[in-house]
């Protein structure tokens, strides 16, 4: 997705270390290796099956690509385990991939049914159904909202709980069914009334909000001056998370407007002679390590989401280190 946008912004064929944080299936990292001979790319997914894939579409690239197991909030450290001190492009394309969404068996949708998983890496944590069957009913209703903004999630929560009283829910279908009922939505829908209950799960079992928190702060790091960072999310609560910390990497203080009682701040605005990684706010953290390049999040185009309708709620910014 954004495939010529992040080619574009990237800058590849100024040749380097590039990190791909979320490398799926490969399409941006084939992008950017066929971009200048002079690439060398590390991925990094979580998905082992989906390692598998992108080491065979990859492999002729072999000398200059090298795929990793592991969670892009660590990209520091296994850029250091690589030996590797910046890299000169990161990317994460954030969200759930073409193989995780089409692949029944792996539980992120309620097309068909299938086991409640939706984990990305399948060799680790809880699933799905271990949080539908697990948490009380406060605890699924706030995870529902907080991740989704779900405006039915008590009454969803109060479904659920009845529902696995009853049996154990641990498919796919049964879940949804569950939700449909709950919301009493009627007749045909353009959007499935559980996609929200669905992605609140996903969110949480993946733990992917406090990965992108930590991730962003710890690309940055590994950048090289003139290097830069690429986001792409999906949906609103990913892109505050990376607008706040590009902001925050920026220099820009995200406290302000927020009631600090009790917690006595230091803030002022950073100068442009700020000495890199120097505090300028206390209690958000604020330094001036990054320019933020986009302004506005880049969009797809009509054509992009004509052929890719998956593509239609991509986001895309962009930071560089001075």
């Amino acid at each position: 997705m954004l495939l010529q946008e992040v080619i574009d912004w990237l800058q590849p064929q100024r040749g380097g270390v590039f990190v791909d944080c979320t490398l799926g299936l490969g399409g941006h990292a084939e992008a950017l290796l066929r971009a200048s001979p002079e690439v060398t790319l590390i991925g990094i997914d979580r998905d082992q099956e989906a390692l598998g894939a992108a080491r065979e579409r990859l492999k002729i690239f072999e000398n200059r690509f090298r795929a990793v197991h592991g969670n892009f909030e660590t990209v520091a450290a296994i850029l250091h385990g690589l030996n590797l001190s910046c890299a000169r492009g990161i990317l994460a394309d954030l969200g759930v991939s073409s193989l995780q969404l089409d692949k029944a068996e792996r539980g992120f949708s309620f097309a068909t049914s299938a086991p409640l998983d939706m984990r990305m890496d399948q060799s680790a944590g809880e699933s799905a159904a271990d949080l539908v069957n697990g948490l009380t009913e406060a605890e699924l209703a706030d995870l529902i909202f907080d991740y989704s903004q779900e405006r039915g999630a008590r009454k969803i929560a109060r479904a659920v709980i009845r529902e696995r009283q009853r049996e154990p829910i641990i498919t796919t279908d049964r879940m949804a069914a569950v939700v449909i009922r709950a919301l009493r939505v009627p007749g045909r829908w353009r959007i499935h009334p559980a996609t929200r209950t669905f992605q609140a799960l996903r969110i949480a079992v993946n733990g992917e909000l406090d990965a992108l928190k930590r991730l962003i702060p710890d690309a940055v790091s590994m950048l090289e001056p003139a290097g830069r960072l690429a986001v792409i999310s999906f949906h609103s609560l990913e892109d505050r998370v990376v607008k706040q910390a590009f902001l925050r990497e920026s220099g820009r203080c995200i406290c302000e407007g927020e009631k600090s009682i009790g917690f006595p701040t230091q803030r002022r605005k950073a100068t442009e002679a700020e000495a890199p990684d120097e505090i300028v706010c206390d209690r958000c953290g604020a330094r001036k390590r990054v320019r933020i390049l986009t302004r506005k999040p880049i969009r797809p185009s009509e054509q992009e989401v004509a052929r890719n309708p998956r593509s239609r709620s991509a986001m895309l910014r962009v930071c560089e280190k001075p």
